[in-house]
């Protein structure tokens, strides 16, 4: 098992509410790891773009473990949303920073949420 074989499979929001994101889903594609994302719109769900994800060592655990993190960044034209996915006490939670390119005014943000294995 790889250090970033615990991000894999497909992770519901702990949050049935969340007007951020619905579900991620981590995947091994190829040599590479794929992340896929379902945001909440005004109108429904909405399929954000597959985007290749960059390991990364989450060395900030406690007692010194060494666990993996996934950097994915999301271009979906009027914004782009780095993400920073780690696993933090058998939680995955995913850091999204959003920036938004389309001239709307509307404020740049950070939000953190958290997900659990879907079964």
């Amino acid at each position: 098992m790889t250090s970033t074989d615990k991000l894999l499979g497909r992770w519901i929001n702990t949050n049935h509410e969340t007007r951020g994101i619905a579900e991620c889903t981590v995947a091994q594609d190829g040599d590479g790891i794929s992340v896929k994302i379902v945001g909440v719109g005004e109108d429904g769900l909405i399929q954000w773009p597959v985007a290749k994800a960059i390991p990364l060592a989450n060395v900030e655990e406690e007692a010194g473990q060494r666990t993996s993190a996934l950097l994915a960044t999301f271009d979906l034209g009027f914004m782009r949303a780095e993400t920073h996915i780690r696993i933090n006490k058998g939680v995955f939670v995913l850091v999204l920073f959003v920036t938004f390119l389309d001239d709307s005014g509307r404020a740049n943000y950070v939000n953190r949420e958290f997900f659990y294995r879907h079964a």
